[in-house]
């Protein structure tokens, strides 16, 4: 059955993208981890709140970029056919004017949700830095700056998904406008965005170039974007080993070494599946570009998981002490 022929609520799980959630979500776990630790105390108000902001960015950004890119949607389509798969508003599945209004409702929450956190938690700032994050995508995707079509957008996904959205949520969580802890831990996630970035324009690297699209991918090819893409990887690995130095009071290299064990372990399957990543090898391509993201989601939720019960533990003697 055509999925314009689904049942709507079937149609809209689709066009949310559900799968691709873990990749704007998990900046949002570390963050909350980050706040709490610094905190050092846990507040589930911040949490369900945090959480209910990443969801609602989000569906917003998913639903947007998706009305944005739909020209370009359209164009892939039409090259590759039984190739890549269907894309929500060039296949029917879901109306542009549903998708705008769908995006822009849920711009509109995450917004209503931080003006909630600014006063019902006391976080002076919050309602602007919400903005922030909303106005980075809307300056990736829309005019005038439309960043992700004239060359940079992959710069500005890294600052949003890797220094702001944690940012946020430790705000949220925590009160402290300025933890030490991200200073020590971002640097090394928003390189590991940045790869993901990177490496989010493989599959559509020929429309890109067609449609006039200015990335990474369409710019310099295929293998080149890999190797940036894989060498990233490394690079925030090694910010993370690093990390502990920066804050010593506050990491332990046992705190992050799980990270970076989980993020090596990943990488090596990466540069596994690296060589069948080629141009127009859509299955390839879906595989390989899942196996970075999942890589980045995997290692960021094992080093929150990882303050926390070091955090734990500390509280736990100190108190026995």
């Amino acid at each position: 059955m055509h999925l314009a022929r689904l049942p709507w609520q079937r149609r809209w799980l689709y066009a949310l993208k559900v799968s691709s959630w873990p990749k704007l979500l998990a900046p949002i776990i570390l963050g909350q981890a980050i706040g709490g630790v610094t905190a050092g105390a846990w507040d589930p108000g911040a949490s369900l709140l945090g959480l209910a902001f990443g969801v609602s960015l989000t569906c917003a950004i998913v639903l947007l970029n998706d009305y944005s890119d739909r020209e370009i949607d359209a164009l892939k389509r039409n090259l590759y056919p039984e190739g890549c798969s269907p894309k929500t508003i060039p296949d029917g599945i879901l109306g542009a004017q549903s998708v705008l209004l769908a995006g822009t409702a849920a711009a509109a929450i995450s917004l209503g949700l931080a003006i909630l956190g600014e006063f019902g938690l006391g976080r002076p700032g919050l309602f602007l830095a919400a903005g922030l994050s909303l106005g980075i995508f809307l300056a990736y995707s829309f005019r005038p700056l439309r960043a992700n079509y004239s060359g940079g957008g992959e710069y500005l996904e890294m600052i949003g998904v890797g220094v702001v959205l944690p940012w946020f949520s430790a705000y949220l969580q925590g009160g402290d406008p300025a933890p030490e802890l991200a200073w020590a831990l971002l640097p090394g996630f928003a390189l590991l965005s940045l790869a993901s970035a990177v490496t989010s324009g493989l599959a559509d690297e020929v429309s890109d170039r067609l449609g006039g699209k200015t990335t990474i991918a369409s710019r310099y090819g295929n293998p080149f974007c890999r190797l940036v893409g894989e060498n990233l990887l490394g690079g925030g690995a090694i910010l993370w080993a690093f990390s502990a130095r920066m804050a010593p009071d506050l990491l332990s290299p046992w705190t992050i070494l799980p990270a970076i064990v989980v993020l090596i372990a990943h990488w090596r399957s990466i540069a596994a599946l690296s060589e069948t990543a080629k141009t127009a090898n859509f299955p390839a391509l879906r595989a390989y570009k899942g196996r970075i993201n999942e890589a980045i989601a995997r290692s960021t939720v094992t080093l929150a998981l990882g303050l926390v019960v070091a955090s734990l533990l500390a509280t736990a003697v100190g108190s026995a002490g």
